[in-house]
């Protein structure tokens, strides 16, 4: 398999389903996919990156205002408008504390506990691929303890 391709474009995604579209993660980031009415334009659009804190306003209507559920690097957090009824917000996860999410913001948005148990397992394998890049983990199956740290690979 071809390094160029990434993890997520073979293994597929893991979404948490929103009135307002859907988030997914990877472990160093999260991603908020918006739907927009038709025709939005940029300069309708503000997006408010803290630490530890999320604002998102459409034409002057909040869409997500709250503490989000960790850090993240606001410096490196970024938002794009696609075909002018689209959001996409890529948060950037602190280093060293890329932990799988179990919900956007603080009690809010929670991924429901068969979604974040499969976050979790593709997090895993994410992990693992990253440790041992010649391998392709993209299409394995994982079962057991996987919170916190992880599984360990045996010895």
């Amino acid at each position: 398999m071809s390094a160029e391709v990434h993890f997520d474009e073979r293994s597929g995604l893991v979404p948490v389903k929103t009135p307002w579209g859907q988030w997914y993660q990877t472990m160093e980031e999260v991603y908020i996919e918006i739907n927009l009415p038709e025709h939005t334009r940029a300069k309708e659009i503000n997006v408010d990156f803290r630490l530890k804190y999320i604002a998102v306003a459409v034409k002057g209507k909040t869409i997500i205002k709250g503490d989000l559920h960790e850090k993240v690097v606001t410096d490196e957090c970024m938002w794009s408008l696609e075909d002018r009824n689209f959001l996409r917000i890529v948060l950037i996860k602190i280093r060293g504390c890329q932990t799988c999410w179990m919900s956007l913001l603080v009690n809010e948005y929670e991924a429901d506990p068969f979604t974040f148990d499969q976050m979790e397992k593709k997090l895993t394998l994410e992990r693992f691929q990253k440790e041992n890049p010649g391998f392709d983990f993209s299409g394995a199956e994982i079962s057991g303890n996987y919170h916190g740290d992880g599984p360990q690979l045996p010895s």
